[in-house]
């Protein structure tokens, strides 16, 4: 869980099981960070359930993915793996990670996924993105302390499934970050003693670059993420010479 005293970072970004973030952002979130933005992940679950791993290794995993990025910090809920509900017992939680941490901006999945946690991730995110803002909602009972939090903007990452992205941001100096921090997850992309096949150690890796390199070329940049917005972009200046 997240400490109980605030503090106001650049960017929250949500993700279902630890590597999520990193699959569908990491390498806008390596850019910023070495931008000298603070870069906050919360992991939903601890992915107890992965086909792969084990909890602690997993953990290992993320710390190491951690550092590759340049994260300011990251947070656990423990929620259940593949049991996430839409309920206030699960919307409470992330309300309380946005109202300590007061971001800017919050990234969250694609809603549409093949794995259904990654969806219901999305669907928690919105609600507590808008129950953030809300004076009077309570993050507990009788518990108030954490004052409401606006979020300036939400956009959604995609894991599985993509969409025409309506915005793309060039990585093309951040790819290998992005994917070193993957390599990170050995457990989860990689064969090993004990360990079965999945659709993650099947060439995952390769098809999350060739998608970014994908992104790139429809942006004639070396390799691009694409985003989707939860609300339509307001542009405050347009592009003009220098």
């Amino acid at each position: 869980m997240a400490p109980q005293l605030f503090e106001e970072v650049d960017i929250l970004a949500f993700g279902a099981h630890p590597d999520d973030v990193e699959i569908g952002a990491g390498g806008v979130l390596h850019q910023l960070a070495r931008q000298g933005k603070k870069v906050v992940i919360c992991d939903l679950t601890l992915a107890e359930l992965s086909s792969n791993g084990t909890v602690e290794r997993r953990q290992q995993e993320a710390a190491a993915a951690d550092r590759q990025l340049g994260i300011y910090r990251r947070v656990n809920l423990g929620l259940p793996d593949r049991g996430l509900r839409m309920s206030d017992e699960h919307i409470r939680p992330l309300v309380q990670v946005i109202r300590t941490f007061r971001p800017a901006t919050v990234f969250a999945p694609f809603w549409k996924d093949r794995h259904p946690d990654h969806e219901m991730c999305a669907a928690l995110v919105k609600e507590a993105v808008f129950n953030a803002k809300i004076r009077k909602y309570e993050i507990a009972d009788g518990i108030d302390s954490l004052p409401a939090h606006q979020v300036g903007q939400l956009f959604h990452y995609f894991i599985n499934d993509s969409i025409e992205p309506q915005f793309m941001m060039d990585i093309s100096e951040d790819i290998e970050a992005k994917m070193a921090a993957l390599a990170s997850y050995r457990s989860q992309f990689e064969i090993s003693d004990g360990s079965v096949a999945t659709p993650l150690t099947e060439g995952y890796l390769k098809r999350v670059r060739a998608r970014e390199y994908g992104f790139g070329q429809a942006a004639s940049v070396a390799y691009a993420e694409g985003f989707v917005a939860s609300t339509p972009l307001l542009l405050s200046v347009l592009p003009g010479k220098d």
